[in-house]
C-alpha cells in the first residue's frame, strides 16, 4: 500500500493514513527518523516492523517485502514527502508486487507536482511532469532544448543549489519571456511562490535559494504559421475527447495558440467537411 506523506503540514494527512500507519504490519520508509517524527506529530503509535527503503537499499529490500505481502501482511510504503514513486522510491516495489500477483492500492495524499501546478497561475488543462533535470550542464541544456516546442505546462523538481543555472538554461531554451513559477517550501512556514518570466526568475535566484523547489514553466505558444487548419481541428478534437464541450475546447485552443477564435472555429467547421 502506498501512502501520501505531508509536504510540510502534518494536518494535511487524513484519518485513513493515520489508521493504516497504526495498523500496518510492515512500514517501508525512506527515512526512519522522519517516520518517527511524523508519527509523533500525528499522535499515532505504530506497531509494525520498520524497514528502511531508499535508493541505495531498495533492490536488496524487495524480496523480503514481497514475501511479507505474499504472506498476507499489510506493507505500507512512505517516502519523506508526497506520493511514493514520483521521483522517489516506490516504483520498483510496486512493479515487484504486481509481478507477484499482489493487489497494490494507495492512501492518496499530497503531491508537490499538482500543488505547484495549481498555485502557479499557469494553464493546468494539460501538463507534463519531467522530474529532476540532469545535474550536468550540457545534459540539462540538451534536455531543455528537446522540450522547447512542448505545448503543455511543464513541471520540474530542482535542487536549490542548481536552480539558478537551471533557470538560465531554461531561458536560453524557451526564451527569456516564457512565464514560469518557482514554488518553494510548499505548505511549510516559509512557503513562497515567485512568478514571472524565466530571465527575471533567473536573476532573482542568482543570489541563492533555499528549500524544496518545484519549478513550473508555461508551454510553448504556437504561432499562426505553426499549425495547419487540420492540426487546429485536431487540437480541438483532443480537448473534446477529454470531456470538454466544443465551445470550451475551442476556447482552450485559442488561449494556447494565441490565434483569433474565428480562425480556430473555421478550422473545426472545415474539418467536418461538406
Amino acid at each position: 500500500m502506498l501512502g501520501g506523506a505531508p509536504l510540510g503540514q502534518p494536518g494535511d494527512v487524513g484519518p485513513r493514513l493515520r489508521q493504516v500507519l497504526a495498523s500496518a504490519d510492515v512500514l517501508a520508509v525512506e527515512d526512519t527518523r522522519r517516520l518517527h517524527r511524523l508519527a509523533a506529530d500525528l499522535g499515532v503509535t505504530f506497531t509494525g516492523r520498520l524497514v528502511s527503503f531508499h535508493e541505495s537499499v531498495e533492490q536488496s529490500r524487495l524480496p523480503g517485502l514481497v514475501a511479507a505481502m505474499t504472506e498476507g501482511k499489510t506493507v505500507l510504503l512512505l517516502t519523506d514527502a508526497g506520493m511514493p514513486s514520483v521521483s522517489d522510491p516506490g516504483y520498483t516495489l510496486v512493479r515487484a508486487a504486481v509481478e507477484a500477483g499482489i493487489v497494490v492500492t494507495s492512501v492518496p495524499g499530497p503531491s508537490a507536482v499538482v500543488t505547484a501546478l495549481a498555485v502557479s497561475g499557469l494553464p493546468c488543462d494539460r501538463f507534463c511532469f519531467e522530474g529532476f533535470l540532469p545535474r550536468k550542464g550540457g545534459e540539462r541544456r540538451a534536455a531543455l532544448a528537446a522540450l522547447a516546442a512542448e505545448a503543455r505546462t511543464m513541471v520540474f523538481y530542482e535542487s536549490p543549489h542548481r536552480l539558478a543555472d537551471a533557470l538560465v538554461d531554461a531561458a536560453a531554451a524557451f526564451g527569456d519571456d516564457r512565464p514560469a513559477a518557482v514554488c518553494r517550501e510548499l505548505t511549510k512556514t516559509h512557503e513562497e511562490v515567485r512568478r514571472g518570466p524565466l530571465a527575471e526568475l533567473a536573476a532573482w535566484a542568482a543570489d541563492g535559494v533555499r528549500g524544496e523547489i518545484t519549478l513550473v514553466v508555461a508551454g510553448a505558444v504556437a504561432g499562426p504559421a505553426t499549425l495547419s487548419a487540420a492540426e487546429l481541428a485536431g487540437e480541438v478534437a483532443i480537448e473534446e475527447a477529454a470531456g470538454a464541450t466544443r465551445k470550451d475546447a475551442i476556447r482552450t485552443v485559442v488561449a494556447r495558440t494565441g490565434l483569433p477564435r474565428r480562425v480556430v472555429y473555421d478550422a473545426v467547421i472545415a474539418a467536418k467537411g461538406p
